[in-house]
């Protein structure tokens, strides 16, 4: 179960970063940043799209194991 909930985390990690991504380059044309700036926004891209991952897999999991306790 450890290395499902892992793997999970890790696969919706990638899949909400690259929604966001795509959110981001669909909002309005920002001015050419630097490279500071660049990083910050993709490092806070990343923070926040493990910080969702995490919550969706602790429901997805906890939802899995309560069903597997209440049916059996």
């Amino acid at each position: 179960m450890t290395k499902a909930s892992l793997l999970a985390m890790a696969v919706l990690t990638v899949l909400i970063a690259m929604g966001l991504r795509w959110r981001e380059d669909r909002m309005a044309a920002q001015p050419r940043l630097g490279l500071a700036a660049r990083g910050k926004r993709t490092v806070n891209r990343w923070v926040t799209a493990a910080a969702i991952a995490t919550a969706a897999t602790l429901l997805i999991m906890g939802g899995l194991h309560w069903l597997r306790l209440s049916i059996g």
